[in-house]
């Protein structure tokens, strides 16, 4: 594996504005968003405008990424991510989602989530999620994906292939009249082919008009688990896999989470629809 030094937190730049034309979250400027009291199954209407968020969401993480170099901060992709989805109407949805101050999460290497971009220099060798939500006509579309930066050790590349074919998968298993559990079946199934750890503690998750409905789509094997999915669910899957422990620990921040051995992860993500047949990719550029 990779011989990077481990991280530690950069310096934040200020908030960055939005457009007083662009509809914010209910949660912006509250400590917590509203509990979500509605269905789980969406109508062909919101699903529509899902659609609209999570293609937009898409794009702005695909023209973040296309800036990731060594040498570029993750502040910057934070400003690209941000740009492009007020350019297009849309609020980030991270931006104030309890405090968050960014419009996007940038986590490298040991952070297996949430980590929030700053000055952090990308070097030669790192693996880079970009975890990238928008909002607009009421609704959220919410994905991620771990890119390459230069020269990435085999180790780590393999790592990232994987949990991209850990998602396929999952998602390929997604039919109305089965429980929720099997999409962690699939994938910690996949995963321990190659002794990788599967993270517990952060899932999957319903998104509609709420960017975190109540819904949890565990990645694990979870007998617990046992919603049965109906055509028009709407939800996240977002594997993380390590090369390690799925055990973490949090920085001070509140925010960036690492593995408690600090060795590499790489998530991917899509928002989903339940349909007749299987599921649509809601987030899709």
């Amino acid at each position: 594996m990779s011989g990077q030094s481990l991280l530690v937190p950069g310096k934040l730049s200020p908030a960055r504005p939005v457009p007083a034309a662009i509809r914010r979250p209910e949660y912006v400027g509250k400590p917590a968003p509203t509990p979500y009291t509605g269905s789980e199954v969406q109508s062909a209407e919101t699903i529509e405008r899902m659609r609209i968020a999570g293609r937009i969401a898409a794009q702005a993480m695909e023209e973040a990424a296309k800036l990731i170099a060594p040498g570029v901060t993750t502040d910057k992709l934070d400003e690209v991510a941000h740009t492009y989805m007020c350019d297009h109407g849309a609020y980030p949805s991270t931006l104030g989602y309890r405090g968050f101050p960014k419009s996007l999460c940038a986590s490298i290497n040991e952070v297996i989530c949430h980590g929030i971009p700053d000055s952090t220099v990308l070097r030669d060798g790192d693996i880079v999620n970009l975890d990238v939500t928008a909002y607009i006509h009421g609704v959220h579309g919410d994905n991620n994906a771990t890119y390459l930066c230069g020269d990435v050790d085999e180790e780590s590349r393999l790592l990232v292939e994987r949990t991209r074919e850990s998602l396929n998968r999952a998602i390929k298993a997604v039919r109305p009249g089965r429980q929720i559990n099997v999409i962690g079946r699939v994938i910690e199934s996949y995963a321990k082919r190659f002794g990788y750890g599967v993270v517990r503690d952060f899932t999957g998750h319903g998104i509609n008009s709420s960017f975190h409905s109540g819904l949890i789509i565990p990645h694990y094997d979870a007998p617990h688990a046992n919603t049965v999915m109906q055509p028009g669910m709407t939800f996240t899957i977002e594997p993380m896999l390590t090369l390690g422990t799925h055990e973490y620990d949090m920085w001070d921040d509140g925010w960036t989470v690492v593995t408690k051995d600090r060795k590499r992860t790489a998530q991917f993500e899509h928002t989903l629809a339940v349909t007749e047949n299987g599921a649509e990719i809601l987030t899709l550029p």
